[in-house]
């Protein structure tokens, strides 16, 4: 392992912090108690080295050794890979954990954000592209979602990076009061933000953010 450098934005704007997906990867460095040290790249004017490391513009990545690494499922992976305190030692777990990681991913973050952007752009809940996301989402998602998170604690018995992912897409819609109908996944959530590792990764964050503002205000 070579020196573990998580590359994010040198400042946003105020709505999407504390959801910026960073968060996931410093959480995940946090768990396993990884050192690591955090750079920055500019949110605006990106440069030709960002699109060199992440070919969408986007942020996070992370740097191990001459290795970089970008998009948050796979910054996980590498790092479960590491400590079993992100992926599980035995094995039907560990596949378990996989499969999780790659449901919250691509089953119901495909169908969280979208109606996250729906609701930081103020569509009418009346309208027939607001009724169609919900319905996708809480009908086709949360429903299936809820009895699981019910019966278990995690996802794939201890906490994994499946855990880590699949509660922050949750925590958005969350934040909107989507789970309202869902108790078991607010609970799911709840269970999640209070680890240790989530609040000081949450904090760092903000503060990270915070830091950028006072540095603007002198520019």
């Amino acid at each position: 392992m070579g020196d573990l450098i998580l590359t994010t934005f040198d400042w946003v704007p105020e709505p999407p912090r504390g959801y910026v997906r960073d968060l996931r990867v410093r959480w995940a460095l946090e768990e396993a108690g990884l050192p690591y040290r955090v750079a920055s790249t500019p949110f605006e004017n990106r440069p030709a080295n960002h699109f060199a490391h992440q070919p969408f513009g986007q942020a996070p990545w992370l740097t191990d050794g001459d290795l970089s690494i970008f998009e948050s499922g796979a910054i996980l992976l590498h790092l479960g890979e590491m400590s079993d305190a992100l992926l599980p030692v035995e094995r039907r777990a560990r596949s378990d954990a996989k499969e999780w990681l790659f449901a919250a991913l691509n089953s119901v973050e495909m169908a969280s954000l979208p109606w996250s952007l729906m609701q930081f752009s103020n569509e009418s809940e009346t309208s027939s592209a607001w009724q169609l996301f919900d319905g996708f989402l809480k009908i086709h998602r949360l429903k299936h979602l809820e009895p699981i998170v019910a019966k278990r604690d995690w996802l794939a018995g201890p906490f994994s990076i499946a855990d880590i992912v699949m509660s922050d897409a949750l925590r958005l819609v969350n934040r909107f009061n989507g789970l309202a109908d869902f108790p078991a996944c607010r609970a799911y959530v709840a269970r999640a933000e209070v680890r240790p590792a989530f609040i000081k990764a949450h904090a760092d964050q903000l503060a990270h953010f915070a830091a950028a503002d006072k540095t603007r205000a002198k520019a």
